[in-house]
């Protein structure tokens, strides 16, 4: 699925990858702690640390995606007060398939939220690929020299980055489904 362009008026930071850092998984388990605690059972697919943050040694922007499972996007975007709380931003991004926020502002990113329901392909793949990037190492790597290439050539357009990362995004979940992990 192609990029979509950002909400009017929104400040994008440019993309900047950093080396595998070891407390990306202690940062995203207290985030997942407060998340918890904001959205009880409104969380039913449980809340997950995914996206390259969540691959050991994998180069990544330094922002900490979390995928939650929810029931269905109505009841998602009912969220949207309470996790301004926490300093969750929404942004109207793919709003077909998820409630997506950024932490704290778009122009200084910490964490990405994605509340997807958990029938839904999207929920599934985002998964998917993380568990496959995390059995596979040799596509792993291949997925980091393709963002390190991405990120010299698209530095200060975020939406090219994501662009030509989808097809490589899109192969791994499709890979993972016809082989074992």
């Amino acid at each position: 699925m192609p990029a979509q362009s950002p909400p009017e008026g929104w400040r994008d930071e440019p993309v900047r990858l950093v080396a595998y850092d070891d407390t990306w998984p202690s940062q995203f388990a207290a985030e997942a702690a407060l998340l918890a605690q904001v959205m009880g059972s409104g969380a039913t697919g449980g809340v997950h640390h995914v996206g390259s943050t969540a691959i050991p040694g994998m180069p990544a922007k330094p922002i900490i995606d979390i995928l939650v499972g929810v029931s269905d996007l109505p009841t998602a975007r009912g969220y949207i007060p309470r996790l301004a709380s926490l300093d969750y931003l929404y942004a109207p991004y793919r709003p077909d398939e998820m409630v997506w926020f950024c932490k704290p502002d778009p122009a200084h990113r910490t964490h990405h939220l994605h509340l997807v329901p958990t029938g839904s392909p999207r929920f599934a793949d985002e998964l998917a690929f993380r568990d496959y990037l995390q059995a596979h190492p040799a596509t792993a790597a291949a997925y980091a020299e393709l963002k390190a290439d991405l990120a010299a050539r698209f530095r200060t357009d975020r939406e090219a980055y994501t662009e030509g990362k989808s097809g490589f995004v899109a192969a791994v979940p499709a890979a993972a489904r016809h082989s074992p992990i």
